[in-house]
Formats: structure tokens, C-alpha cells, sequence
């Protein structure tokens, strides 16, 4: 697999690699280097080899800079001398840009750094954004003039596909769209729409804004109430389309399913913990409402996955009903 070393100023390249284990947990082949104030540039260059060294490849290396002219960039391009054919610098170090980088190596463990680094550049750049959204600069003219034009609304009837939505995920998480879904777990199931499906969420006009403002680059997100997706359902106009349900909790998962949305496995993320619940895992909890409702969704045939991320092993569902069981006794 590719190596990956983050170099930087001060402790950024150590903080961003520990915020990205939050989302990923633990990685291989990820090497912080930092320049401390008391470094110069060849104690910074031996810092950087010495990275190098650590790696299991080091035929395919890529090197996420802080700064564009700086020590760690000035000295990851010396390095690089005489390794441009495999090797490859990104400055702009961020931790969009380093999620985007191991969820490029997780999807391909062949991935060259090359091909990484092309593939980085754009969603980095699109993590850029500023809010209140009238602060936006305006576009550049040749874009707005390069831009297609939008798309009107599919006709009643049309079927598109086999005229059946695919649910590449279902999945309960409290948090609804946050990093690990919008990384880890686009990278591993590929929706082209992630669609959030609550009534309370779908009240709430800053809720929703966040979420749509959440979804990664090339995937469009939602927030519906639970009756239009039993209505997408049925639509075929929906027959192309993939795409990944969150909901808040089970009960509103029992709800559309009970209502004919075809979901056959649940994924359970995370349920947060508040007065009356049950801690059963370090982010599921329960009480007894959620335990009855995984009951029902059992006896209805659907299957659970129970995981946080893809590289997680799966937690046993019926020991965590227990464990509920006894702790609400």
C-alpha cells in the first residue's frame, strides 16, 4: 500500500493524523513528521527519511505538506529528487485531504501515489467552503459559462433502471451524516445519494442544511420525511439510483419497512446514550422501546450489521439486546 507521511509546522501533522484515526481508527503506513522550532532543515530532512525508512512500501510514497514554500515542503521536495516517477507532494495539508487520501487507499490497497494524488486534489479543494454562504465569492465567469444546464424534473412514469431504488446501506446512527459515514462508509458501499430519513430532521431547516452541507464530493444528500421515501419506493424513476438511508433510530427504520420499503439488513452505527438507556457497547445504548424494536425488525427477517466503520469486526446484536435486558432490569 501506499505510505503516507504528513509533514508540517508545530503539531499540525500530528493532529490531523489523530483526528483521522476517528474516523478510520489506527492505520498503517501513516507517519507524522513535525518541525519543532529548535529543527533546522537538515534535522527536519533526517525526521523525514527516517519516515521513510518506517514504511513497509517505500516505492510509492506521497508526502501531504502544511505549506507551499516551507521547510517540510522545501525538504520533502529534496527527498523527492530522483523518485518523481513514483513518488508525489500535495501541499495544503487538512484533514479533509488526508480522510479523502486513506479512503482513496482503503477502496484500492494498490493505489499509486500518483493516482492518490490526482484523486485528492479536488474533494481537498471542495472542503473549502464558508458560512453564512453570502461571503461565497462569486464564480468565475468561464465556469458559470462552462457549467451544463440543470436537469429539469423527470416525468411521472418514467422508469429509469430495472424501476427499483438500491439501498447499498441502511443504516442507524444517531448522528445521521458526520465523517465516518460520509468517508469510510461512501468509500465502502458507493451511494450516489445519501438520503437521511426522519420527520423531526426534516422539520428542521438548520439541520438540514448542515447535512447537505455534509455529503462528500460526487454524492448528493437529502433529508426526507419517513412517508416520501415509501413513496420513492414505489417511484421508478428512482430505478438508477443507489442509495444510502440513515436513520436517527430504529424505530423509524421498523416504520418504512413495515410500510413496504425493501430493506433486508440493518447497519447499527450508533445510538446515543441519554436518561433511561442502557450503554451496551461504547457507542450503542438502549432502553427498552429499542430493544422491542430490534424484536420486531428480527422477526420481520431483517438481518443487522453492527459496526461503526467497515474495518470494525461486527458486534453480536442479540448479546447487546441482552446486556440491555439485564442493565434495564
Amino acid at each position: 500500500m501506499t505510505g503516507i507521511i504528513l509533514a508540517s509546522h508545530g503539531g499540525l501533522a500530528e493532529g490531523v493524523k489523530q483526528s483521522a484515526g476517528m474516523v478510520f481508527g489506527p492505520q498503517e503506513d501513516l507517519v507524522a513528521v513535525t518541525l519543532l522550532p529548535e529543527d533546522g532543515p537538515d534535522k527536519f530532512r533526517e525526521k523525514l527519511l527516517a519516515a521513510v525508512e518506517s514504511l513497509s512500501n517505500k516505492d510509492e510514497v506521497i508526502f501531504l505538506v502544511d505549506l507551499l514554500g516551507g521547510t517540510p515542503f522545501n525538504q520533502s521536495s529534496a527527498i523527492l529528487n530522483g523518485h518523481e516517477d513514483k513518488w508525489a507532494i500535495v501541499t495544503g495539508l487538512s484533514l479533509p485531504m488526508l480522510i479523502t487520501a486513506l479512503g482513496e487507499r482503503m477502496g484500492d490497497e494498490n493505489i499509486s501515489a500518483h493516482d492518490m494524488a490526482k484523486n485528492i486534489i479536488g474533494p481537498s479543494r471542495e472542503g473549502v467552503t464558508v458560512m453564512p454562504e453570502s461571503l461565497e465569492p462569486a464564480p468565475a465567469a468561464a465556469a458559470v459559462a462552462a457549467a451544463p444546464e440543470a436537469m429539469g424534473a423527470i416525468p411521472e412514469g418514467t422508469v429509469l433502471g430495472d424501476g427499483h431504488i438500491k439501498y447499498v446501506l441502511a443504516r442507524v446512527d444517531s448522528r445521521l451524516l458526520h465523517g465516518q459515514v460520509a468517508t469510510s462508509w461512501t468509500k465502502s458501499v458507493k451511494p450516489d445519494r445519501i438520503i437521511v430519513v426522519s420527520d423531526a430532521v426534516a422539520k428542521d431547516e438548520l439541520r438540514k442544511g448542515l447535512i447537505t452541507k455534509a455529503a462528500p464530493p460526487g454524492v448528493k444528500a437529502h433529508v426526507v420525511p419517513l412517508k416520501k421515501i415509501i413513496e420513492v419506493e414505489k417511484d421508478p424513476r428512482f430505478g438508477a439510483t443507489k442509495a444510502m438511508l440513515l436513520f436517527e433510530n430504529p424505530q423509524d427504520a421498523l416504520a418504512v419497512i413495515k410500510a413496504g420499503v425493501s430493506i433486508k439488513q440493518l447497519n447499527i452505527g450508533s445510538m446515543a446514550h441519554s436518561v433511561g438507556k442502557v450503554l451496551v457497547n461504547k457507542v450503542i445504548s438502549m432502553d427498552q422501546k429499542d430493544v422491542d424494536t430490534f424484536k420486531e425488525l428480527k422477526k420481520l427477517g431483517i438481518s443487522f450489521d453492527v459496526r461503526k466503520v467497515p474495518a470494525d469486526a461486527a458486534d453480536n446484536l442479540d448479546a447487546l439486546i441482552k446486556k440491555a435486558e439485564d442493565g434495564l432490569k
